[in-house]
């Protein structure tokens, strides 16, 4: 049912923590995987070299998120060198916290222009490539519906952004078959976020089940919606939190 043979991906920030788990995910689906990423070229290089030795086609290419011609360009590159476009995951973000009398106006601006603004571009460029069937998948976060601390204000409003967002493309998209949604990731084990960092007691005790998440189970929802199995999911928000927002 998860087969993604033939099908290219691109999963923007793919060079560490979830995106590198989404990416290696649909490629051990069959799927070929062109990856973004912004300082670590080292790091997205390593994830394509993992991948192509699993026998798949991967390409790593260089695109600050924050600069939407880089985007654009990065989605016209992945289709120059893959020959064509099925999936776009987009996942780079970033996250800068403060209560709104420490919140600057360039603070506002690099936080929308990485987490809404990229994500608008990637979609924009990838609708002119994707076929009928295509699919669209994004990752917000469980902050956005439930800030649930001090100092979230800006970030839970640019992921919150993304719902509309999802679900006025998925309308605008749904007779091509193409699907578009949105994954809200909850505390998930990344170097960003470990499971063991300083806030790791507090997170704990707000969630559902008692544990962080990986970046794989985040990733297996993200199959779930791009293969096959996810054709009659569109306009949808998942919450993969462990019960953050339950």
């Amino acid at each position: 049912m998860n087969s993604l043979a033939g099908k290219v991906a691109l999963v923007t920030g793919g060079s560490r923590g979830i995106g590198a788990a989404i990416a290696r995910t649909l490629a051990a689906q069959g799927a070929d995987v062109a990856i973004t990423y912004g300082a670590s070229r080292e790091k997205a290089e390593a994830v394509a070299a993992e991948i192509r030795a699993s026998g798949r086609r991967a390409e790593a290419i260089p695109a600050d998120a924050a600069d939407a011609a880089q985007v654009i360009a990065a989605v016209d590159t992945a289709v120059v060198r893959l020959g064509q476009l099925d999936i776009l995951v987009n996942n780079a973000g970033n996250f800068l916290t403060g209560t709104i009398d420490q919140l600057t106006l360039d603070d506002y601006e690099r936080t929308m222009s990485v987490n809404l603004r990229a994500v608008f571009a990637a979609t924009m460029q990838a609708a002119k490539y994707l076929p009928d069937g295509g699919r669209i998948i994004s990752l917000g976060s469980c902050l956005a519906p439930r800030a649930g601390r001090p100092g979230i204000s800006l970030y839970a409003a640019s992921k919150s952004a993304l719902v509309g967002f999802t679900k006025g493309v998925a309308r605008d998209l749904g007779q091509r078959g193409i699907t578009v949604n949105l994954v809200h990731p909850g505390p998930t084990n990344t170097d960003m976020n470990p499971a063991d960092g300083p806030r790791a007691a507090s997170t704990l005790a707000a969630l559902a089940l008692p544990a962080y998440g990986q970046p794989e189970d985040i990733a297996a929802t993200v199959l779930h919606l791009a293969s096959d199995g996810g054709r009659y999911i569109t306009g949808a928000v998942i919450d993969v939190d462990g019960g953050f927002n339950a």
